[in-house]
């Protein structure tokens, strides 16, 4: 058996956004660095929950905390390029979730790099597990393959 990843194409998932490099994302090897896709990563998680109506950042009361990741890097991409990061849900639980994520270059098949996203679903004051919320589950639901 192999650890190897497969790599995702654009079928593998649901919804895209484009995500535009910054200058500063480049490290010294001249192409965007590791931790950059963990922030593309967050970005496109969060902006289809805020885009939903699911997270408001300042009042929601039900909030999904990050409890792992994990990336996968097939090739590099550099600034100027403009990215799109891919969503789809890989696991639906009671009061967690986990994303796939893609991250493709403008107008490729497969993906650049490609990982998985976990949030755990908690009150935001008392910070314990709650099952996740019925609208957005369903939410959830249809973004799975």
């Amino acid at each position: 058996m192999s650890d190897k990843p497969v790599r995702l194409r654009r079928a593998d998932f649901r919804r895209f956004r484009a995500i535009p490099t910054r200058w500063a994302d480049n490290d010294v090897f001249g192409h965007v660095n590791n931790v950059i896709y963990y922030n593309w990563f967050d970005t496109v998680v969060n902006a289809w929950l805020i885009e939903q109506g699911f997270l408001d950042i300042a009042e929601s009361r039900i909030v999904g905390l990050v409890v792992g990741t994990r990336c996968d890097y097939f090739e590099s991409v550099a600034f100027p390029e403009v990215v799109e990061g891919a969503l789809a849900v890989e696991r639906l639980g009671r009061s967690s979730v986990t994303y796939r994520i893609g991250i493709f270059r403008q107008g490729c098949e497969a993906t650049a790099a490609q990982g998985l996203f976990t949030h755990v679903y908690v009150e935001r004051g008392a910070q314990k597990p709650v099952p996740i919320p019925e609208g957005l589950r369903a939410a959830m639901a249809a973004l799975q393959l």
